[in-house]
């Protein structure tokens, strides 16, 4: 059987800091990111893109509130939605061109995906994740209701949160698979997937929710059974002691370690904490390798030779 992968794309792949976002520089970004993906898929291995979608996802909120007077807004739900297909777009053309240069006949998929979320999750009633513009905290106030609600950032700014609840099971899982075993590359889960619930009579609808992208994609990568997960960021990798003089980038470590390094606090939650722990769940359920590594590392640490490599049980020795 070929190797089979879940590459998690963080949302720098196509916005780096400083952009603007239009759609002719993500279709760059996405172009330069799938020459670095374009050889795994072409040396026969199974492959699973998914993306993040937060720069995105904020514009789509910040055009629903400059023309709410002239076109209905748009759910949150919608929003995640949208950008599944839009970055999907994005990234299948620019991998099947690389595959086409290369001479590769493999197909490229994109699947708008949902995901299921539990309405008792504690998470679900926890207002925490930022999501949309800057606000002063005048503005904050004077847009809060009963289904927006807004925090003050760090930086002294406000910004409207939403809860993150947990990925509890991916709806197209089935189809995935299927494709995957196919030989077809998919892009899916975008965004954490579009998160949504069951309601007395079995019909799922969508809710006002994030869900953390790379929890999904260490979902998808323990149900499907990959070989390994594949975190790409703007960081090399995890470190501890972040910003300080003592910082160490960590390499090749097992499970036991990382959980005590964060339980000792050295992965803040608002950037490599949720990563890590992605990482762990996949390796502790059974995964043999779990990979946080810089997008133009991808190459060295999908070889295993850049990046965190978190090492399960069957590959530590």
């Amino acid at each position: 059987m070929p190797e089979r992968y879940v590459i998690a794309l963080g949302g720098n792949a196509l916005i780096p800091p400083g952009g603007r976002g239009t759609a002719e520089e993500q279709t760059r970004t996405a172009g330069a990111a799938m020459v670095r993906l374009a050889p795994l898929v072409a040396s026969g291995a199974q492959v699973l893109i998914t993306h993040g979608n937060g720069p995105q996802v904020g514009n789509l909120l910040l055009k629903n509130e400059l023309a709410a007077e002239l076109v209905p807004p748009m759910p949150l739900d919608w929003c995640v939605a949208q950008t599944q297909a839009t970055i999907g777009l994005a990234i299948q053309t620019a991998l099947e061109w690389e595959l086409r240069r290369s001479q590769v006949a493999r197909g490229v998929v994109v699947v708008l995906t949902r995901v299921v979320v539990d309405p008792l999750d504690p998470g679900r009633m926890r207002y925490t994740k930022p999501v949309g513009r800057r606000l002063s905290a005048e503005e904050a106030h004077q847009r809060a209701d009963e289904s927006h609600r807004y925090a003050e950032q760090p930086d002294g700014k406000w910004r409207r949160v939403v809860p993150s609840p947990e990925p509890v099971a991916v709806l197209e899982e089935g189809e995935i698979r299927q494709l995957l075993e196919a030989g077809t590359t998919v892009v899916a889960a975008g965004g954490g997937g579009v998160p949504v619930e069951a309601g007395e009579d079995g019909r799922y609808f969508g809710v006002e929710a994030v869900i953390d992208k790379d929890l999904t994609a260490s979902l998808l990568a323990r149900r499907l059974g990959a070989d390994a997960l594949v975190i790409l960021t703007d960081a090399p990798g995890a470190a501890v002691n972040f910003g300080k003089a003592d910082q160490r980038q960590l390499g090749r470590v097992t499970p036991q370690i990382m959980r005590g390094f964060q339980a000792a606090g050295h992965f803040s939650e608002g950037s490599m904490g949720p990563k890590v722990e992605a990482a762990l769940r996949f390796v502790e359920g059974g995964g043999t390798r779990a990979v946080i590594a810089r997008l133009e590392d991808a190459t060295a640490a999908i070889a295993g030779e850049a990046g965190t490599q978190i090492m399960g049980a069957r590959r530590a020795g």
